[in-house]
């Protein structure tokens, strides 16, 4: 077995492989860009080495710098993670010419399966059924909307090379082709310096499952089930779980009899996973093979109680499995969230900054991958910590939480509580669409698709309107906890006497466009609020003035608040909701309601920057009419291309930036006449 491993990655990837290597009690090396010095990864291991400045193309990926790492290092062998060189043969063949072994595939498995040209002809050939499409090389956009009109739209139009939702479009048109094309090829260029592109027939209405499979050097392969990963926007998953709620077993063992043998036809050692499409009738389609660990493993880790960190280490080590398919069962249900640095008011556009509060919730001790669960268990993989930042140069993923139950709704109930007890402030984040995806009647019933984000959330995520069920139980949870902060204050302000007395029990509370008029009966285990029609909730908690979070009981059940505070109440998060919570004396809350409401400025005659990031270029000049749709700029950021457009018809009166130039959130782009 190997005494020191170096991960050549960052982030939650690098602190997942860090825990298995210290379990084996290997040796761990990190290496870091200048924007990761104080990263979490570089903290974890026994030690670290700077390999370049910040853009990953001058780091993380350039192959030189990560050999001279090595070296310096005395590492035996390297772990990739996933992204950057985990699928680049040439990174694998530098090694191998080091005598360093790749906690990975061989190099030819990697040539056959990591470039999904060539992964898509070696499966046609071995009878496996895929996706119609041209897999050859594509010169030019014109040539990309030919190919597109022969295959007919809609297509989809990916980055040989890639992952991870980068240089991957949908177009359903010539124009959509044409524009694709090149961001597609800008993206993979930037992202996997290999700026190939192919194009395939886009299956609509199709459900995302992939087989996780596991061999090693000796000829032996299993498959561990699979995972559900339909819930995705712009081709990047949000959501997984396993076992997928839709197949049934004899097209389990179909996926997964059928992924082995690919496995197998190429020399495959090491974890990997085959993907495929599956239709309403069962039917499956092979899409790529992902030769390396994938950002999901963790929900098959759960659900096996399979290490898969620990057995690629293993294999690569040239140990055989001990692991047989007859081994391999599936227990619980297991839920992955990816909470990202992305704005869901802002339509999901990428978000940095320092996180001046990051709070996961408690991970469950007891639990470790390669241990099949015997009760509810939290699991937070993440990168970052508390005062940390997250940068605009690598992926916006700040963590990825999950939880395993002993069936599907207990595992999606351990998801809500989670959610609403993860803390994060300082950037825009997902978490809100997160917990409204986990209340989604079509989640719940597990009939998603891959279009799921796009045709329930059309006009985007506008947030979530509590049913009116939950209303009361947020209005008597908070009516509770402002009597205890009106004791607070007027213990505070010096009136000891008799201070219970002066804090009233008669209240009205308003939020999400409703009010409520409430008495509250107090004792020394909670309180009893009763509302005008009679209703009476009985609340308790432990929330003192002060706290952020506020794990509150109300008639038995759990409610969890993230609590914030406004003038005369709160701002309260749950389940998705952002509500303003005013809880005032009847008196007040009738002058509140003769009060005319604030309107926001007018910015219907500029375009603002949706996200920090660069602008890659201006497409409008001043004077120039536009029409609605029309491209009038592209910003990267995060490694994604972003083109803005206008929303309707106008006059370019003012361009205030140019290509080249860095923004910040709602700085002014141009104005329109």
């Amino acid at each position: 077995m190997f005494n020191k491993i170096l991960i050549a990655n960052r982030g939650e990837i690098a602190c997942r492989v860090i825990k298995s290597a210290r379990k084996m009690g290997i040796e761990t090396v990190a290496i870091y860009s200048d924007a990761d010095a104080k990263a979490l990864h570089v903290q974890m291991a026994d030690e670290a080495i700077h390999i370049g400045p910040p853009p990953a193309n001058q780091s993380y990926i350039v192959i030189d710098r990560v050999m001279e790492a090595i070296k310096a290092s005395g590492a035996e062998a390297v772990h990739p993670g996933y992204g950057f060189l985990s699928e680049n043969a040439k990174f694998a063949e530098a090694l191998e010419a080091a005598d360093v072994a790749f906690i990975g595939p061989p190099v030819g498995a990697i040539e056959k399966m990591g470039d999904k040209i060539t992964s898509k002809k070696i499966a046609q050939e071995a009878g496996v059924s895929t996706v119609p499409g041209y897999m050859g090389l594509i010169e030019d956009a014109d040539e990309a909307v030919k190919i597109s009109n022969e295959i007919g739209y809609p297509v989809m139009l990916k980055a040989s090379a890639g992952g991870g939702g980068k240089g991957m479009r949908i177009a359903w048109n010539d124009e959509e082709a044409r524009e694709g094309f090149q961001s597609s090829k800008n993206e993979a260029a930037n992202s996997f310096g290999d700026d190939r592109i192919f194009i395939e027939k886009f299956v609509t209405q199709p459900r995302h499952i992939e087989i996780q499979v596991l061999c090693d050097a000796h000829g032996n392969g299993i498959y561990l089930g699979e995972r559900e990963c339909s819930i995705q926007r712009r081709n990047q998953k949000v959501v997984e779980e396993a076992p997928s709620p839709f197949l049934d077993e004899a097209t389990r063992k179909a996926m997964g009899e059928q992924s082995v043998a690919l496995a197998k036809a190429v020399g495959y050692s090491s974890a990997g996973t085959v993907e495929f499409i599956v239709d309403g009738d069962k039917n499956f389609y092979f899409l790529e093979m992902n030769t390396r660990l994938q950002v999901e493993h963790p929900v098959t880790e759960l659900i096996t109680g399979v290490d898969l960190v620990e057995q690629m280490i293993r294999v690569a080590a040239g140990q055989p499995l001990t692991i047989a398919q007859d081994d391999v069962k599936l227990h619980g249900w297991a839920i992955e969230n990816r909470l990202y640095a992305e704005d869901p008011y802002r339509g999901f556009l990428p978000s940095i900054g320092r996180l001046t509060r990051y709070r996961p919730p408690a991970e469950t001790a007891s639990y470790q991958p390669g241990v099949v669960p015997d009760d509810i268990v939290i699991r937070n993989d993440t990168g970052v910590y508390e005062g940390g930042e997250i940068s605009m140069y690598y992926d916006p993923m700040i963590a990825k939480l999950c939880t395993w139950g002993p069936d599907r709704d207990s595992a999606i109930e351990a998801m809500r509580v989670a959610l609403d007890s993860f803390e994060v402030e300082g950037i825009g984040h997902n978490l809100p669409f997160l917990s409204a995806v986990m209340d989604h009647p079509i989640f719940m019933a597990g009939d998603m698709t891959t279009a799921f984000i796009a045709e329930q959330y059309p006009d985007g995520f506008e947030g979530v309107t509590l049913a009116d069920a939950e209303v009361v139980r947020v209005a008597a949870a908070t009516a509770a906890m402002h009597r205890v902060a009106e004791i607070r204050r007027t213990r505070v302000s010096g009136r000891m006497d008799n201070h219970e007395r002066k804090v009233g029990s008669v209240w009205n509370v308003t939020l999400q466009g409703q009010s409520h008029d409430v008495t509250i009966a107090a004792d020394p285990e909670g309180s009893t609020v009763t509302f005008a029609d009679g209703t009476a909730l009985r609340v308790s908690g432990a929330w003192t003035p002060g706290d952020q979070l506020a794990n509150m009981s109300v008639d038995g059940a759990p409610l969890v608040l993230k609590v914030g505070k406004v003038p005369g109440g709160f701002r309260i998060r749950t389940r998705g909701a952002d509500l303003k919570v005013h809880v005032r004396t009847p008196r007040q809350a009738e002058l509140a309601r003769l009060m005319p409401e604030k309107t926001p400025p007018d910015t219907s005659k500029m375009l603002l920057c949706p996200m920090p990031g660069l602008v890659v270029k201006v497409d409008v000049e001043e004077g120039a009419e536009v029409q609605e749709g029309q491209a009038l700029c592209t910003i990267e950021a995060m490694k994604m291309e972003n083109i803005l457009r206008a929303e309707r018809k106008g006059v370019v009166s003012k361009i205030n930036a140019g290509a080249g130039d860095s923004l910040a959130v709602d700085d002014v782009i141009m104005e329109f006449e």
